[in-house]
């Protein structure tokens, strides 16, 4: 099979001609999963953990799990249309829950293992889940709140047993694979992600069995390029939006098989030996990662098999995809979406990389840059990332925020799906990241992205990581501040805060240098990678 063609290779014409095919009724299980068991050697998944451990299954191997949990859950009380509670890192296990769920029209909410007692009590409560899933270090956080989660009937634990949960390997292994997969209809409800947001509480984003199974099918087509002869590695928590993208529908849509390494920490000397031990083909991973990774010695590694990359969640610094590219020859391609939606944009391996660009929009996606009006702004004119909604909605958006119609309809202008950040398009088509709606700094009449600032930040060698947030000024109203986690062999001073500020001035505008700078260890983040700038922001304006 040739691995190397790519699956797209005249962007124009297959944007041109791409039409959404959504049947009345689509279940991923049964429709995508069985149709690749046919095959009872296709693989699946290769499994690995920190000890050596290593697990291989096939397509077949993850249908009859799926079937047997599907009979467990419904023997316990779960119905369709009820809501599970997913909280697992990356134990196959997961995988097999996801395809059990999707089977019996059960609804999926996922769930990051950071997630506290309080989180999950929130979670339940809001989802009114039926059932949760876990293992025993959440069992025990969620026994503390179990009392308040009148809704959840079923408890469910891998590994080993736990009093007054079901135990989740003797419960499948005694269980039938005979299951009718449940005939569920296009727009029924399949998968609530809770999104971190920037304000305010998680709120729950609602997708349909038609949403992101089949609009993930661009994802896995035409930006990660992934074909059934592949194995692809996503470098993602299971528990945030990415996996569903990259871990699930994305490459299994394709047929692809997975490698998964199941680590209770990322470690970026492991990563890059496992990416050399194992034939892995394409790799996904956020752009925090990439940083992570190229500041180690490349050059004691080989990647044979690596022959494509792409990162998401921000966007990449072209200093980083440079660096990647010298030690791996992969570009790493960059692509744009949400919780709320499948891949917007990216940089398709048929078009030319424009390095700190999100590439184009996806086949199937009227994407624009509109302004208050909702107006298509023109060429390198900044304003808010839209998809156009109407007269045709276009597959791979979400329905709703669940039980939030006011929020819901907040991010809507006129015939526009509002995705709450903001860029510009230069005259060829290529979208370029400005930052959240929220995070543009107004400082002295100019409007700062502080992306940009970070960008120019990370291209220093001291710098290993940064985000930059506006603070307040008595003379400017507001100004540029940094936040720095510095790079091995670099220590914090006054000279090296003029140092970065200096090289700020050199590679952009000198109105965007940072005229505050804290060096810290460590950064807010989202539970899905991305940086928590409204923290940061909120604490330097005295708002909590």
């Amino acid at each position: 099979m040739d691995l190397t063609t790519p699956n797209m290779t005249d962007y124009e014409k297959e944007y041109e001609a791409f039409q959404w095919e959504v049947p009345e009724y689509f279940n991923f299980a049964g429709d995508i999963m069985d149709k690749w068991a046919q095959d009872p050697e296709k693989l699946a998944m290769w499994w690995v953990d920190d000890d050596g451990n290593e697990v291989k299954k096939t397509f077949a191997d993850v249908c009859k799990a799926s079937r047997q949990l599907a009979n467990v859950l419904k023997s316990s009380g779960v119905q369709q249309n009820d809501v599970v509670m997913v909280v697992l890192p990356r134990n196959y296990e997961w995988w097999e829950i996801f395809t059990a769920c999707i089977r019996m029209g059960a609804l999926i909410a996922p769930g990051t293992t950071q997630l506290t007692a309080k989180d999950l009590e929130y979670r339940a409560n809001s989802a009114k889940a039926t059932a949760i899933i876990t293992n025993q270090e959440i069992a025990a956080k969620f026994d503390e709140v179990a009392g308040r989660c009148a809704t959840v009937k079923t408890k469910i634990v891998i590994a080993e047993p736990r009093d007054s949960w079901l135990h989740y390997t003797e419960a499948v292994e005694k269980a039938s694979d005979d299951f009718e997969t449940a005939k569920t209809k296009a727009d029924d409800n399949c998968l609530v992600y809770f999104t971190s947001g920037t304000v305010g509480m998680p709120k729950m984003a609602l997708h349909s069995h038609a949403s992101y199974p089949i609009g993930h099918k661009v994802t896995g087509k035409y930006w990660l390029d992934l074909k059934p002869g592949d194995l692809h590695w996503n470098i993602s928590d299971t528990g945030w939006a990415k996996a569903a993208w990259s871990s699930y529908f994305g490459p299994w849509n394709q047929g692809a098989a997975q490698f998964i390494h199941h680590t209770n920490r990322f470690d970026p000397i492991k990563t890059l030996e496992l990416l050399a031990k194992y034939p892995v083909t394409v790799m996904c991973g956020a752009p925090t990662i990439y940083r992570m990774l190229v500041l180690q010695d490349l050059s004691r590694f080989k990647f044979p098999s690596l022959r494509h990359c792409v990162g998401a969640g921000e966007p990449l610094n072209p200093e980083i995809i440079e660096v990647w590219k010298k030690f791996t020859g992969c570009t790493i391609r960059d692509g744009y979406g949400q919780t709320e939606t499948v891949l917007l944009c990216g940089s398709f391996p048929c078009i030319e990389p424009r390095f700190g660009s999100m590439g184009k929009p996806t086949p199937g996606f009227d994407l624009k840059v509109i302004d208050d009006d909702g107006d298509v702004q023109p060429p390198n004119t900044e304003g808010d990332i839209a998809v156009r909604v109407k007269p045709t909605r276009p597959v791979g958006l979400f329905k709703e925020y669940w039980k939030e119609p006011d929020r819901t309809a907040s991010v809507y202008r006129g015939d526009w799906y509002l995705t709450g950040d903001r860029a510009y398009v230069d005259d060829d088509g290529y979208f370029w990241f400005v930052g959240r709606a929220d995070d543009v700094i107004l400082t002295s009449g100019y409007r700062i992205g502080p992306f940009e600032v970070e960008s120019a930040l990370i291209e220093h060698p001291a710098v290993a990581e940064s985000a930059v947030v506006s603070s307040p000024d008595e003379t400017r109203g507001e100004v540029v501040k940094a936040f720095v986690i510095l790079a091995p062999g670099y220590a914090a001073g006054e000279d090296l805060l003029k140092e970065l500020q200096d090289h700020v001035k050199k590679v952009t505008a000198p109105y965007k240098y940072p005229r505050k700078i804290d060096f810290v260890e460590a950064l807010p983040k989202t539970i899905s990678g991305k940086i928590r700038r409204v923290e940061l922001r909120n604490r330097e304006w005295g708002k909590g």
